[in-house]
Formats: C-alpha cells, structure tokens, sequence
C-alpha cells in the first residue's frame, strides 16, 4: 500500500474565510503547514490534497487564479524540499448535484483513480464534510483545530465517524506522525 495521506486545503493548509479565497494574495499559508507538507513528503509520504472550490461555480474567482494558487502551493513545498502529489478540486457549487463535492466521494476517488487504494490513510480536514468523504472510502478521520475545527468540534461529531484523531494543526499531526515512525 502507497503511503498515502490526504489534506484539505483551505483551514488545512492555508487560512480559511467565509468570503472564500479569490486570490494567490489571499492564499496564506496557516503557519507551520508547508514546513509538516515538506517533512511528510521527505519521509515517504505521498501528499495529496482535495479540496472543494465552489468559488468558481460561483463566479468569485477562476480555474486559472485556483491553478496559480496551487503553483504557489507546490513552489512553497519544494522551497522546503518537499513534493505534493495530486490536487484535485470540485468546481462546482452546493447545489449543482455532482458527484465530488464534500462529503460525497468523488475527489477522494480521483485520488485513488491516481494511486490505488487509500484505506487506513489519514484524511486531515477542518469540516464534517471532509471526514465523511474519506470515511466513504476507509480513510482515517482526523480532524485539526485550524479553520473551522473548532467550530466543527463544538457542534459535535456523529458515531458514525468512529475514532476521530484531533490535532492543533496540520504541523501538530505531523509531528506526531513522524514521532511514532521515528
């Protein structure tokens, strides 16, 4: 089986906000992620990231602006000596009945299409929706604090999520990933 963990990105990797992220000047990095993307890919794993984008469906911004905030993304991870692997993305918005937006599957399915089976990998995500797309496929929920984790925390998660692992951050995760294989 393929090392494989799967993040989401915004409140996951970059600041989350409730009037999206329309911009690469708007696409922070949450402090310590790029550095815990690096030191994932370094030991072995391979780093994926699905995310929903519903800001195109809605007109807020483009393919092209999301592709470049990507590019920022993966130039970031490589400054830190790291590599990410596949990022996919649904476009389209609540209500346009397809089938990869969060919490349904499909991204996490491109995923596999990609790399093969990724049950038992850790499926890191801030939102109810990102734990239930990755308990669709066996994926581990692991939920962080950063953008609306906590805020997903104080409404309660479901039984039907089984064990969910909770860390401060995506760094917090990592540093505990990579002390339990050190």
């Amino acid at each position: 089986m393929n090392k494989i963990i799967i993040l989401d990105r915004d409140g996951v990797i970059n600041e989350d906000s409730n009037a999206y992220i329309k911009t690469v000047d708007e696409w922070i990095p949450i402090p310590g992620s790029i550095d815990a993307i690096a030191r994932l890919s370094k030991a072995g794993y391979i780093v994926t990231v699905a995310t929903n984008q519903s800001g195109i469906a809605r007109g807020y911004y483009d393919v092209a602006t999301l592709e470049a905030m990507h590019e920022r993304l993966r130039a970031l991870v490589e400054e830190q000596g790291g590599k990410l692997g596949k990022i996919v993305y649904c476009p389209h918005g609540p209500d346009d009945g397809c089938t990869c937006r969060k919490p349904l599957p499909g991204l996490i399915d491109q995923i596999v299409t990609e790399y093969g089976d990724v049950a038992g990998a850790p499926l890191i995500g801030d939102s109810l929706r990102d734990l239930e797309a990755g308990i669709a496929r066996h994926c581990l929920p692991v939920l962080v604090r950063t953008g609306k984790g906590n805020k997903t925390l104080e409404k309660g998660l479901p039984d039907s999520l089984g064990t969910v692992s909770i860390y401060d951050s995506l760094a917090d995760f990592t540093d505990h990933l990579l002390k339990e294989k050190a």
